[in-house]
């Protein structure tokens, strides 16, 4: 049963503080919790992945510094393969600063630091790692002529390619016809399409649109309704998991860790979706990005109860 993922991306140091609201412009908020949490859209993802039962290497670059160091050491406890992580000697480590409100919503300010300097030449050189593997993973934290080379490559090698497009920029179709499965949430998915998501409905219409594009599969994130799949085979939501949210940062990546796992076991999509979910679902029950990943038996034992 193969579950090795290779996950090319971002690793940042997450900057956390707690408050009743999220400022307004020219707004000074007293008060709140301080933590600090490692994170990253790409490292979350690994973390996730690893956690979930997967065989995870991480293509990445963090700076020679505190920050940098850390990150390796706890990749290292969860048993990733920290082979291709750099460590620049002349640029910080990512940063991110984190609002997280009482309701659990935040917003998010990121320094990128050293993962602008992940290059076609370290995908280059985890070539046979990729080739090896059974899923690549990737989001949109680092260059985007990155993506397209770790892409080339598992195309190249029939290897599948989850693409998460987060942060939300425009995408080429020569970039899309070659993913296996993208997973926007609402926003992503308009900024792909033009298309409005404002429900169920809409998303259809988005997944639709970008499934015209050449994609094979289709999965837009809509929170805790779950996801809307969209392939040749299957088209329609995968419900989600309605759970007490404490902070929603990191729940996509859990979602797309879990996911990968799911899809390296081949799993048949649905329940691959339902996992993810559970994935995403117990993620926001804890504060933090990968302190709130959770691992295969606390996802199998969510699924053995609510289902």
């Amino acid at each position: 049963m193969g579950r090795k993922i290779v996950v090319v991306g971002s690793s940042n140091t997450d900057m956390i503080i707690q408050v009743e609201h999220i400022p307004k412009p020219g707004e000074t908020i007293i008060g709140g919790a301080f933590s600090i949490a490692a994170g990253g859209k790409g490292a979350n993802q690994a973390v996730a992945a690893a956690r979930a039962g997967g065989s995870v290497t991480l293509v990445a670059r963090v700076g020679k510094d505190m920050f940098g160091k850390q990150a390796i050491n706890a990749f290292v406890k969860d048993d990733i393969d920290v082979g291709h992580v750099k460590q620049d000697s002349d640029t910080p480590s990512g940063v991110a600063l984190i609002f997280v409100d009482k309701d659990g919503e935040n917003s998010i300010a990121v320094a990128s630091g050293a993962n602008a300097n992940v290059s076609p030449a370290d995908v280059q050189a985890a070539r046979d790692s990729i080739a090896a593997a059974d899923i690549l993973l990737m989001q949109l934290e680092t260059p985007l002529e990155t993506i397209q080379a770790a892409t080339q490559i598992a195309s190249e090698n029939d290897v599948r390619v989850i693409l998460n497009p987060a942060p939300a920029q425009p995408l080429n179709d020569g970039i899309l016809q070659q993913v296996s499965v993208l997973t926007p949430n609402e926003s992503e998915a308009e900024l792909l399409t033009g298309i409005p998501v404002k429900n169920e409905t809409d998303a259809e219409t988005a997944a639709n649109a970008l499934f015209d594009k050449g994609i094979k599969t289709v999965l837009i994130t809509l929170g805790s309704k779950g996801a809307l799949v969209f392939d040749s085979d299957y088209r329609g939501l995968v419900p989600g998991f309605k759970v007490e949210a404490v902070d929603s940062t990191a729940a996509g990546d859990a979602f797309n860790g879990a996911l990968a796992v799911a899809l390296a076991e081949e799993t048949p999509l649905k329940d691959a979706v339902a996992f993810a979910n559970a994935g995403g679902a117990l993620s926001v029950t804890k504060l933090g990005a990968q302190p709130s990943a959770p691992s295969r038996s606390e996802i199998d034992l969510f699924l053995q109860e609510r289902t």
